[in-house]
C-alpha cells in the first residue's frame, strides 16, 4: 500500500474509453439479428458477418440516428460529414480481418459530461465518438487447449466514446461512467445493460510527478462503475510502486481480474499506425442535413440533468435524486406525476417507486426496461397518493397496493377493494372499537391519563387489531385523547 505522503507526489491521469452498443433490430452492416443475449454460438450471423468474399455492406440507418442522438445526450451536435475506415488486425474473432470504424472523421466531436463527486460539479470532455463494428467472442473452455469462436456479436454496431485525460482519480473515474451510462439510458441509445457488455469501458491510467504525462496502461472490457473505479485504483498503486523501487512502466492492455481484485498483463499496446488505417472503399460518407439533426434535436427526451432540476424542486435530497434517477423508467413516471399532480403527490410516488443504490450492482445486473402503458401508471399512481393523503389507506396498505397495481395495471381503488384494505374513517364506527379498547385495557388508559404517551401507541395497536387494520390511525388517535378528557 502506497502513503499518502508518497501518492500526493504524484499526478493521476485517467481517461475512459466507453463502447456503447446502439438498440437496433440488426447489424450496423447486415440484416443479422443484434440481440444475441440468450442466442446460441453462431446463429445470428450472415455472409457480411462471416466475411464472405463479395459480401458488401450497407449502412443501417437507425445506427446513424442513435449515434446521432448521443451527440445532444453529450452536450453537442452530429458532425455534418463522417466516413468509416478499415482498422487492420488479425483475431480468430474478426473474419474480415479489419474492423470498420470512423478514424478519421468521427460522428461526434467534442462534447463533455458534467457529474457531481461529494458535492462538487466535475466535467470530462469528449474527445470523439465514433460508429464502429464490434468483433466476434473468443472463448476458453477451463482445462482445455483450445479455444472457441462465436461470431454472433460481431458486426453488433458500437459508438466509442472517448474522453480527454481530464480524470484525476479513481473515483471521478465511476462518476463520469455512471454518468455517461444515465446520458446514454435517458437518451435511449442504448439498454446500456452492464450485465450483458452493452456498456464496456476501457480505464487508461498514467502517473506522473512532472506536467508530462507517464506512459500509460489501458484496463480492457470492465462492465460495472465499481470494477472501473477498482481497476483504476489499483493501476494507481501498481504504476507509483514500479517507479518508487526504479522500475519502469510497460504501455500495455490488461485485463481486469474481478475475483482477485487486480489488473493483469495481456499483450503490448499497439499504436495506431501498426492498425493501417485505410478508409472503406465500400462504404460511402455520411452526410447530414441540417434539417436531419433538427429533427433529431426536436425528438430528445428529457436528460438526468432535467429531471435533476425537477426533483430538486419537489424537495428531495441529493442523495434521493441520485437514488430515483438511478432507475429511468421510475425517473420518468415520478417526472410525469409532478407535471400532472405538482410536487407533494410526485414526491410520494418517488418515495414508493425508490431503489435504492447498492454501488453499481443493480444496474450491473439489471433486466431489460419494462414497457409499460405509461399514462395508466400515470393515473393510477396518482390515484394511490390521493387515497393516502386522503387517509382512505394506510401507508402500509400503499405499498402492498402498488405492487399489485404495477403488475397488473388495475387502479388502485379496485384492488384496496378486493384486499379488504380500505381505511375505516368513519368517527362513530371507531368510537365504538375506541370505547371498547380503553375499556378492556384500563392499566393502558390510566397510564396515557397520567401524561405517559407511549402508552397510547399501544392502544391504537388495538383499535387497530380489533378494527382488522382498517382504522385510520389518526383518527383513532384523536378519539382515543377525546374518550380520556386529555
Amino acid at each position: 500500500m502506497i502513503s499518502e505522503d508518497i501518492r500526493r507526489q504524484y499526478t493521476v491521469t485517467i481517461g475512459i474509453e466507453c463502447h456503447v452498443q446502439l438498440k437496433t433490430k440488426t447489424k450496423l452492416f447486415s440484416g443479422a439479428d443484434n440481440d444475441a443475449r440468450e442466442a446460441a454460438p453462431n446463429t445470428l450471423v450472415n455472409h457480411i458477418d462471416f466475411g464472405l468474399p463479395g459480401a458488401l455492406p450497407v449502412l443501417n440507418e437507425k445506427a446513424v440516428e442513435l449515434a446521432s442522438r448521443a451527440a445532444f445526450a453529450l452536450g453537442t451536435e452530429p458532425q455534418r460529414f463522417s466516413k468509416f475506415d478499415r482498422k487492420h488486425y488479425f483475431y480468430p474473432d474478426l473474419p474480415l480481418g479489419y474492423q470498420i470504424t470512423q478514424f478519421y472523421d468521427p460522428i461526434i466531436k467534442d462534447g463533455e459530461v458534467t457529474f457531481t463527486l461529494d458535492g462538487e460539479p466535475k466535467t470530462v470532455r469528449i474527445h470523439e465518438a465514433h460508429i464502429e463494428a464490434d468483433a466476434g467472442k473468443s472463448t476458453h473452455p477451463a482445462g482445455t487447449d483450445y479455444s472457441l469462436v462465436d461470431l454472433n456479436r460481431a458486426g453488433t454496431p458500437l459508438l466509442e466514446v472517448v474522453s480527454e485525460a481530464d480524470i484525476h482519480s479513481p473515483a471521478e473515474a465511476k462518476g463520469y461512467a455512471r454518468e455517461l451510462y444515465l446520458r446514454m439510458r435517458y437518451a435511449d441509445v442504448s439498454d446500456a445493460n452492464l450485465y450483458y457488455g452493452n456498456m464496456r469501458f476501457d480505464v487508461n491510467v498514467s502517473v506522473s510527478k512532472t506536467s508530462e504525462l507517464g506512459k500509460r496502461t489501458e484496463t480492457k472490457n470492465l462492465n460495472s462503475f465499481r470494477s472501473v473505479e477498482r481497476a483504476a485504483e489499483y493501476e494507481v498503486e501498481r504504476q507509483i510502486g514500479l517507479l518508487e523501487q526504479g522500475e519502469r512502466i510497460v504501455q500495455e492492455t490488461r485485463g481486469w481480474d474481478d475475483a482477485g481484485q487486480k489488473t493483469f498483463s495481456q499483450r503490448s499496446k499497439e499504436d495506431s499506425y501498426e492498425y493501417r488505417y485505410m478508409p472503406d472503399p465500400d462504404l460511402p460518407p455520411v452526410v447530414l442535413s441540417d434539417e436531419y439533426v433538427a429533427d433529431v434535436a426536436a425528438a430528445m427526451p428529457e436528460l438526468p440533468d432535467a429531471y435533476r432540476t425537477k426533483f430538486s424542486a419537489m424537495g428531495l435530497d441529493a442523495k434521493t435524486v441520485e437514488d430515483v434517477i438511478a432507475d429511468p423508467s421510475a425517473a420518468k413516471l415520478v417526472g410525469m406525476v409532478y407535471d400532472d399532480a405538482g410536487p407533494d403527490t410526485a414526491k410520494r410516488v418517488a418515495f414508493w417507486l425508490l431503489r435504492p443504490q447498492e454501488d453499481d450492482e443493480t444496474a450491473a445486473h439489471e433486466v431489460e426496461p419494462t414497457e409499460v402503458d405509461t399514462a395508466s401508471q400515470v393515473k393510477n399512481l396518482i390515484a394511490l397518493s390521493h387515497m393516502v393523503a386522503e387517509n382512505k389507506l394506510s401507508s402500509t396498505a400503499a405499498k402492498e397496493v402498488l405492487d399489485s397495481m404495477l403488475k397488473t395495471g388495475e387502479s388502485p381503488e379496485a384492488i384496496a377493494e378486493t384486499k379488504n384494505l380500505l381505511q375505516v374513517s368513519d368517527e362513530g364506527a371507531i368510537a365504538e372499537i375506541v370505547a371498547a379498547v380503553l375499556a378492556e385495557n384500563p392499566k393502558a388508559a390510566g397510564d396515557v391519563q397520567n401524561g405517559e404517551m407511549k402508552a397510547i401507541g399501544f392502544l391504537v395497536g388495538q383499535v387497530m387489531k380489533q378494527s382488522q387494520g382498517k382504522a385510520n390511525p389518526a383518527l383513532a388517535t384523536k378519539l382515543i385523547k377525546k374518550q380520556l378528557g386529555i
